[in-house]
């Protein structure tokens, strides 16, 4: 299997998985603190890092249709998130290739 190459963020603010504080995003690459997940609160981000991405699904959300994928810790293969890959309404295209991060799965590194 190998080793796991992972990327170590920097800023003011780093978020990480919960289970392992393998680094997933800074705040620089925070668009919104105003989203809902599976488990509460979730942060919209414009890029993530050490994930991994299962399959494409089609999935029907409070905001309207999108094709997601769910999104892992690469580290430890815990689930934390999605990846918005197609928004249908013209409204939530700003989403597109932006990832959510549950509140609930995330710690604070730095």
């Amino acid at each position: 299997m190998g080793l796991k190459y992972r990327t170590y963020l920097e800023g003011r603010k780093v978020y990480g998985c919960q289970n392992c504080r393998s680094h997933l995003a800074n705040s620089d690459g925070l668009i919104s603190k105003q989203f809902q997940g599976q488990h509460g609160q979730a942060y919209l981000f414009r890029y993530v890092v050490n994930v991994s991405e299962g399959p494409e699904k089609e999935k029907q959300m409070t905001t309207g249709k999108h094709t997601i994928t769910t999104v892992f810790c690469c580290q430890c293969d815990t689930e934390v998130g999605w990846r918005y890959i197609k928004a249908y309404e013209e409204s939530q295209k700003y989403k597109e290739g932006a990832c959510i991060l549950e509140k609930a799965l995330l710690t604070t590194v730095k």
